[in-house]
């Protein structure tokens, strides 16, 4: 009979243990994961392992060389005036197409997440600037704060940047290539889905005495090329053409931002944007060195063979509930103490899609009370007091999120099959073309129904 109290099992309770309790009383995530792994460290024998502690650190520098980069570049278009000057230009040119424009909005927030990887980053820039257009759809505070805290999950897991999908990767040495489709067939869908489900029947076209959007600083063509310039650089280098990385894209695009629209001062936007990345990279340091010591005292392998030995439902189970839930307390460490687990025990599958899936769940912990990060930032933007109102009005949202990602799981490899076809994209693009064209007609109607 296998024996199930191991030294294993001790490193991994002390470890958990030791990160909850920390992350209870408030300890900054990076520094409650750097002592749950100098816990683990000491009780293998492992004093003050150095080396393991100062690589594990390190083994997420290009992770964080994008997000520090990201977050200058978001800081740049912000006050250059980009952001304001899209989201009203949607506003007032949709004005009598608020389903379409609602659909437009949850994509413009999304932009942000999509760029910095964090969901939080997303709420109190593009989510932010989104909330007058909402409201000005007839959107409670309750609805508009729960489209802003899940559009800004499904910005966090979208493509080019997501966080939990490269330490999952990471953990597994996995590189980060080819998530670009199956993040997209993940996040797009439902964030239409989202949005819709929870505005309901409230929306109405815009009202623009309502619409209290920032003046935008200009209105000619120089203000959208920081945009323009690191969406070619993207593709660019996505082809094969050019090699100049995501952060130094990040960081041209970010110089161009000074010069167009508000004139800006690149060095303190860029102090600026590091002290707001700081939370952030610490996390990614702090999920390093757990990693490697989890590797290090054999409690990673001891989860891996564990897991394996499941039924796949009871897997899957585990799966939809327990790294959601874990990510209450970081999403970011749910992808690393779970994630990587769970994508060793369904290799065999396809590995992208499986990974793509897990870091989706593992955003939702944005969402997951007492800490859901999203949730409660989204509340403070649009101005509701008690959060919980938030979080029911997005539970519908949650729950359909989190069995499409638990379903794309189980048929990982007929998801892989579709997302790595040549039809992929032409079938993704015309399929949005088409939605967007049934909600223009939809709305015509809704509209001529209501003065006739």
């Amino acid at each position: 009979m296998r024996e199930i109290y191991t030294p294993e099992v001790f490193y991994f309770i002390l470890m958990l243990g030791t990160f909850i309790f920390l992350a209870a009383i408030k300890i900054p995530i990076g520094v409650s994961l750097m002592f749950s792994a100098l816990a683990g460290a000491i009780a293998f024998g492992e004093f003050f392992p150095v080396r393991h502690l100062v690589e594990g650190a390190f083994g997420y520098i290009d992770t964080m060389l994008i997000i520090a980069t990201a977050m200058i570049f978001m800081a740049s278009i912000k006050h250059s005036g980009l952001l304001d000057t899209l989201a009203k230009k949607m506003a007032l040119g949709l004005k009598n197409q608020p389903t379409l424009l609602l659909v437009l909005m949850t994509f413009f927030i999304m932009i942000a997440g999509m760029i910095t990887g964090s969901s939080t980053a997303t709420v109190l820039t593009t989510g932010a600037i989104s909330y007058p257009v909402l409201k000005s759809m007839n959107l409670s505070k309750k609805k508009a704060g729960a489209i802003i805290a899940m559009a800004g999950i499904y910005g966090m897991i979208a493509p080019p940047v997501n966080l939990p999908a490269m330490i999952i990767g990471q953990g597994v040495d996995m590189p980060y290539i080819g998530f670009t489709p199956p993040l997209l067939l993940l996040t797009f869908p439902l964030a239409i889905v989202s949005s819709l489900v929870i505005a309901g029947n409230q929306l109405k076209p815009v009202n623009v005495d309502e619409l209290a959007i920032e003046d935008i600083p200009s209105s000619n063509f120089a203000i959208y090329l920081p945009a323009i310039v690191m969406i070619i650089l993207m593709v660019l280098e996505n082809v094969g053409i050019l090699s100049l990385g995501l952060p130094l894209i990040f960081i041209i695009s970010a110089i161009l931002a000074t010069f167009t629209g508000r004139k800006g001062n690149i060095f303190k936007t860029s102090v600026e944007a590091m002290r707001d990345s700081l939370g952030i990279l610490s996390i990614l340091a702090g999920v390093g060195m757990f990693i490697q010591i989890m590797t290090l005292n054999g409690v990673r392998g001891m989860i891996v063979g564990f897991l394996n030995g499941l039924p796949s439902e009871i897997l899957l189970i585990g799966i939809a509930i327990g790294i959601p839930l874990f990510g209450a307390v970081s999403s970011y460490g749910s992808a690393s103490v779970l994630g990587v687990p769970f994508l060793l025990a369904f290799l065999g599958g396809n590995d992208i899609v499986v990974c793509s899936a897990l870091s989706l769940l593992a955003g939702l912990g944005d969402m997951v009370p007492p800490t859901a990060l999203a949730g409660i930032f989204a509340a403070h933007i649009v101005g509701e007091k008690n959060y919980f109102k938030v979080w029911v009005a997005g539970l519908p949202s949650f729950f359909i999120t989190m069995v499409y990602a638990t379903f794309v799981i189980a048929n990982s490899k007929s998801f892989g099959k579709f997302v790595e076809g040549n039809s992929f994209y032409p079938v993704f693009f015309i399929g949005l073309a088409i939605l967007f064209v049934l909600f223009i007609i939809f709305d015509k109607f809704k509209i001529r129904r209501q003065t006739t």
